[in-house]
């Protein structure tokens, strides 16, 4: 699904309010609330109450065990995958430590706590990088959403010259500002995409082994699929996420920096003018900078959000702990976001370098991020998962250039 798959009902609202005001530019921006999957609840200033303890009360369910599945792991796998047992566990987040507002928002989609299963499955180590993608482009000649122009029947009213090709890109302020308004530090930008992260000025050079970015919801599947792989459910990335640890806030365990170490790529310093860089980075770091969790996957917290398959729905959670274990869900059947009804949007996991407990906690394991399938932002990349059937199938019939490097 592209861009020209919005709502509508929602190009008509904006296009009629903004006919004077950059029509095209408003449209994209107005789909970033969800597309960038920056926040999903807004840390504004009009909301600042906590939900009332009985419902937090009936949220806090424990965490039980995983129980991993104990067949022996495949004796040889994909180059740059590893074996993901899967198993039994307890899906979705805990109260952040501190209980501060920010995290505590962050979780509230995120509940209840709910058992599932999923079988076992390999994973990208990384996210997909740069040169990956490259590769995939060269023997396609596949063309990502954000480097097609819009058409102007999809976005009735956008004057011709604010129907040009682009994504949507962060841009700090130089000086603070309230975070009630994300438009302060978001720009579309023509001329954005996965070859000019930061706009056309900018390259790849040196950037081979970062991860894409930029990349809308039907441009991982099409990378996915020629790869011979798919892109994870939400259940099989939280699980993976985990690494075999049950309830636990991160990735790596119960402290953000153990003994002083800095374990993902967040931001520091004052949101959102001021990124210290104390992790060693200002904005995206390559792949495979900061330890693995315990299945040897790598940035499954902070740097940039990741896509899954599932839909998103904010209760979607409830629907699965009534209906008891769930076993290997795919999502539900449709979408729906109450702050944007007429937006069909994918889960996004993992949180990004913006994160930071001042505006978005999402690097907290179990929180979950949503995002427009037709927008691309440059914090937001994917990585991919194989059956074992589909490793099996693939040592027996060779078809891409990837595979055939493995």
């Amino acid at each position: 699904m592209s861009r020209a798959k919005r709502s509508k009902t929602t190009k008509r609202q904006s296009s009629s309010r903004w006919v004077n005001k950059r029509p095209w530019l408003v449209a994209l921006m107005l789909a970033l609330v969800g597309g960038a999957g920056l926040i999903a609840y807004q840390h504004a200033a009009s909301d600042t109450s906590r939900p009332p303890d009985s419902v937090r009360r009936a949220n806090q369910l424990s965490f039980e065990p995983t129980i991993p599945n104990k067949d022996t792991s495949p004796a040889a796998g994909p180059q740059g995958m590893v074996w993901i047992p899967g198993g039994e566990f307890s899906m979705g987040a805990q109260n952040p430590p501190d209980m501060n507002e920010v995290g505590m928002k962050a979780t509230l989609d995120s509940r209840p706590i709910h058992r599932v299963y999923v079988d076992g499955f390999f994973m990208d180590k990384t996210d997909v990088t740069n040169a990956e993608f490259e590769t995939f482009v060269k023997a396609t000649d596949y063309v990502t959403v954000a480097e097609r122009k819009p058409r102007a029947e999809d976005y009735p009213g956008a004057l011709p010259e604010n129907l040009v090709a682009g994504s949507v890109v962060f841009a700090a302020p130089d000086h603070p500002v309230e975070l009630d308004n994300h438009y302060q530090w978001w720009t579309y930008v023509p001329g954005a995409n996965w070859r000019h992260p930061l706009g056309p000025n900018s390259n790849l050079e040196g950037k081979g082994g970062d991860p894409v970015v930029h990349i809308a919801y039907e441009d991982a599947q099409a990378y996915a699929k020629w790869a011979g792989k798919r892109l994870p459910t939400e259940a099989e990335w939280e699980f993976a996420a985990r690494g075999g640890l049950a309830g636990k806030p991160y990735v790596w365990g119960d402290t953000f920096r153990p003994q002083g170490h800095w374990m993902a790529n967040t931001h520091q310093g004052h949101f959102p003018d001021s990124d210290s860089g104390e992790d060693g980075y200002r904005g995206v770091a390559p792949v495979a900078q900061f330890p693995p969790n315990g299945y040897g996957l790598y940035d499954m917290a902070g740097n940039v959000w990741q896509w899954t398959s599932d839909w998103y729905r904010a209760d979607y959670y409830q629907q699965l702990q009534a209906g008891g274990l769930a076993r290997n869900p795919k999502g539900p059947d449709s979408s729906y976001d109450p702050a944007e009804p007429g937006h069909a949007k994918k889960v996004q996991r993992g949180g990004s370098f913006l994160c930071t407990d001042q505006y978005c906690s999402r690097y907290i394991v179990g929180t979950r991020g949503k995002g427009d399938v037709d927008t691309g932002t440059n914090h937001l990349g994917f990585r991919c998962v194989m059956t074992l059937q589909q490793w099996q199938t693939a040592q027996n019939n060779v078809t891409t250039p990837e595979l055939a490097a493995k």
